[in-house]
């Protein structure tokens, strides 16, 4: 039974750990983004969804034992790792939510830019949807 406390508090440092580590990456994407450096975005990404396999795979690990578990008090964890874990995973869902919304706004402006560079080259290119006839007036002599 001790040992057995042993790794759910091992698999739940980890947890914390990995969470912690994947709100540090989406701070280091964030910065890259603002200042344009495509590189270190790219290696923030790669290092992103790395950490998400790794907590993927500790919650089907985790799945898993609580499965093949037949006291239900085996499964609890220290409680203040619990709470540690608990608000790691708030601060990193507030950082997603504000990666989220960066990721937004910087498609939108690279779109902005692109339809920009495409009229600067000649190529006008109307957007889709309903559109109100435009009328102009010009001068005649």
């Amino acid at each position: 039974m001790a040992v057995d406390a042993q790794t759910r508090n091992g698999a739940a440092a980890e947890h914390l750990e990995l969470l912690r580590s994947l709100a540090r990456e989406l701070e280091r994407a964030m910065e890259a983004i603002a200042c344009n450096r495509l590189g270190e975005l790219e290696d923030s990404i790669a290092t992103q969804q790395e950490l998400s396999d790794r907590l993927t795979g500790l919650a089907h690990d985790r799945r898993a034992a609580l499965l093949a578990r037949t006291s239900p008090a085996a499964e609890l964890t220290n409680d203040e790792l619990g709470q540690q874990i608990h608000g790691a995973a708030g601060e990193l869902e507030k950082l997603n939510l504000r990666y989220s919304i960066l990721l937004e706004h910087s498609s939108r402006s690279v779109a902005q830019m692109a339809s920009l560079f495409r009229s600067f080259q000649g190529q006008f290119q109307e957007d889709s949807g309903v559109r109100l006839k435009h009328q102009t007036l010009s001068c005649r002599g």
